[in-house]
């Protein structure tokens, strides 16, 4: 596997996003109060709700993303789903948390503009339409593009971005008329540093685990499971 931009330090490599348009402070404080809540919630239902989920996916031969909606009120959880592309390629992780979300009856939905994204992975651009369409106004993740190519050998969202788009390595706008995105680690190197410490050792817990996972799924491809794009 290749190296992770998610250094052992927990600091993010050089940013691919030199031109695109980013969202700025004002922005996460519309959507969230204190930063360093939101970011210690994002990581447990990362490492807590999504994780479990993803062991048994891999096992199945499914890829190693998954994601989850909270509610902006309180960050409970509504929806926690991994990949389940062994059953339709079409069920990324991102997908498959949409359709977790609006199989909810009305009485127990809120709508998509009441809630967070989280996805573990940067969504490609399948997932992205998703979120589009969906309704939501945001997205965060762990992982970017050039980690999932790199260090989990999946090239498919940088590749699909430049053959079909001509986006040069994802540099999509992270803030646009839809939606507002933010990489969770550029978000701890911003903490305070009481706060950055525990963060980055929880994200390099994460590799780790992600590192596992990758393994597993990479040991499964040709298992019976039929993806397109394994």
């Amino acid at each position: 596997m290749g190296e992770l931009s998610l250094l052992a330090d927990g600091q993010t490599g050089t940013s691919r996003m030199t031109g695109a348009r980013r969202p700025d402070q004002a922005d996460l404080d519309r959507l969230a109060g204190d930063r360093t809540v939101l970011i210690d919630r994002l990581l447990d239902v990362v490492e807590h709700e999504i994780v479990p989920l993803t062991r048994a996916g891999v096992r199945e031969g499914n890829k190693i993303f998954g994601g989850a909606v909270l509610r902006k009120s309180d960050l409970s959880t509504v929806v926690a789903v991994t990949n389940q592309e062994s059953l339709n390629p079409l069920n990324h992780g991102e997908i498959a948390t949409i359709n977790a979300f609006y199989d909810l009856s009305p009485d127990r939905r809120p709508t998509a503009a009441e809630t967070i994204f989280v996805s573990t992975h940067e969504p490609c651009p399948l997932c992205l339409g998703g979120l589009t369409w969906g309704g939501w106004d945001n997205f965060f993740y762990l992982f970017s593009y050039r980690d999932t190519m790199d260090a989990f050998s999946i090239p498919h969202d940088i590749r699909l971005n430049e053959e079909i788009w001509r986006v040069k390595d994802g540099e999509y706008d992270h803030k646009n008329r839809y939606w507002c995105a933010w990489h969770i680690p550029e978000l701890i190197t911003a903490c305070d540093p009481a706060a950055r410490g525990p963060f980055t050792r929880r994200v390099a817990g994460l590799v780790e685990t992600y590192a596992e996972l990758s393994a597993t799924y990479q040991d499964s491809k040709g298992s019976g499971a039929e993806i397109p794009l394994d």
